[in-house]
């Protein structure tokens, strides 16, 4: 009697295993979901400046250069400021698609000038609306923000190859 209710028990438990490894897969995906980070074209980004920037377009290697912190003055001699979302998926989708690499070698570019004490990292902003209000309100400044925040406060700059 004992070994016919532990088969018993047995196959109830094995009904029930795998029954639970049949939706195990779907409750992982539901529990934590692939991390896939929008592409800065579905999130439409655009690099601002202030408006006194006479250009409406910007080469990505200059861009690079001026979001890497190696270049510290635009053309006319102006003084750049530079300002960055946090960690988001808007300032991923700018590292990957906009500047051509990702935000971890950003950061270790800004790492490597602010230990070695050669430079300084960017200013970073909570949000979209306070990166458009900084930007317009400093001259020399230079951001990133959705299309939907763009207006006459600020310069969308063009990027080019």
């Amino acid at each position: 009697m004992v070994s016919s209710l532990a088969n018993t028990f047995a196959s109830y438990l094995s009904k029930q295993i795998t029954s639970i490894l049949k939706v195990l897969p779907l409750l992982v995906l539901l529990l934590f979901p692939l991390n896939l980070q929008p592409l800065a074209r579905d999130l439409d980004v655009v690099v601002i400046a202030h408006p006194s920037e006479n250009q409406s377009q910007i080469r990505r290697r200059t861009l690079r250069a001026i979001f890497g912190m190696r270049m510290h003055t635009w053309p006319e001699g102006r003084s750049i400021t530079v300002f960055m979302l946090e960690d988001d998926s808007l300032h991923y989708a700018f590292c990957r698609d906009i500047l051509g690499m990702l935000p971890y070698q950003l950061k270790k570019n800004w790492d490597r000038l602010l230990f070695s004490g050669t430079g300084q990292i960017p200013i970073v902003v909570s949000d979209e609306q306070e990166m458009k209000t900084r930007v317009a309100t400093i001259p020399g400044a230079i951001g990133y923000i959705s299309r939907e925040y763009i207006d006459e406060s600020v310069s969308a700059l063009q990027v080019k190859k």
